[in-house]
């Protein structure tokens, strides 16, 4: 059977960036390579559905002199907003799976902004070493968990990633806007994490893996830093915090 996703041969030819091998979304563009778009993520990218939440809160919140700090790039799409779009000074994006990065830098390289953006494979944590990455068949569902609850996409690849330190990281790159999907890790991460200097941050919860304390744990650590839960830029998982408002 062909690919769901294939162009039939009686459609008439594409015409701009699909054209040439992208997909356009929101104004970016993303190299169209079945081997990381999952069918999903494609149609999502087409009609600029694709993070809807995260990046609505992005776009209305990211300034132009803001340094960015990017837990979980996944495919680059925010770190390719905030750069492209929102015209961030600078942007940092950390990803744990290593074989995203290739991926995310043509995302980079294709939208002009691979000058502005520092793409690491690492995860943060409260001290340096090392910790296994588990690649599942559906890269959105990879994570540090080994067998998360009711998560069924198969592990394809275990990977050694090197785990930086986040206060040391937080205090080199002075970053003033977090954004942060880490698929659960949030709640052991963000607590231990200096977020005194941030003026934003954008974070999507998974409370079906870190539950009610967790999420308690999150809410708690940024109002400790100062920095306010912002409803009008949250939306069910993707909870905004500003000191700002």
């Amino acid at each position: 059977m062909p690919d769901a996703a294939a162009t039939p041969a009686h459609d008439p030819p594409k015409h701009g960036p699909e054209a040439l091998g992208h997909i356009r979304s929101r104004g970016l563009l993303f190299p169209d390579d079945p081997g990381f778009l999952a069918p999903r993520t494609r149609k999502l990218l087409r009609s600029n559905d694709y993070e809807l939440r995260e990046a609505g809160a992005v776009r209305a919140l990211v300034k132009e002199d803001d340094v960015a700090l990017e837990l979980g790039a996944g495919i680059g799409f925010m770190s390719t907003l905030m750069a492209k779009s929102c015209k961030a000074k600078r942007v940092h994006a950390f990803e744990a799976n290593p074989t995203l990065i290739p991926y995310i830098r043509r995302v980079h390289q294709a939208n002009g902004v691979a000058d502005r953006i520092e793409v690491t494979n690492a995860v943060l944590g409260k001290r340096k070493g090392k910790v296994t990455f588990y690649e599942r068949k559906q890269f959105s569902a990879s994570s540090l968990i080994a067998e998360p609850t009711g998560e069924a996409s198969p592990v394809l690849r275990e990977h050694e990633v090197e785990v930086m330190n986040v206060n040391t990281v937080i205090r080199k790159l002075k970053p003033s806007v977090l954004v942060c999907d880490i698929e659960g890790a949030e709640a052991d991460l963000l607590p231990a994490a200096d977020l005194t200097h941030l003026r934003l941050a954008v974070v999507e919860l998974h409370p079906q893996w870190i539950g009610k304390a967790g999420v308690q744990a999150v809410f708690d650590a940024f109002s400790a830093a100062g920095l306010t839960f912002f409803p009008r830029r949250s939306d069910k998982k993707v909870v905004t915090f500003r000191r700002d408002w």
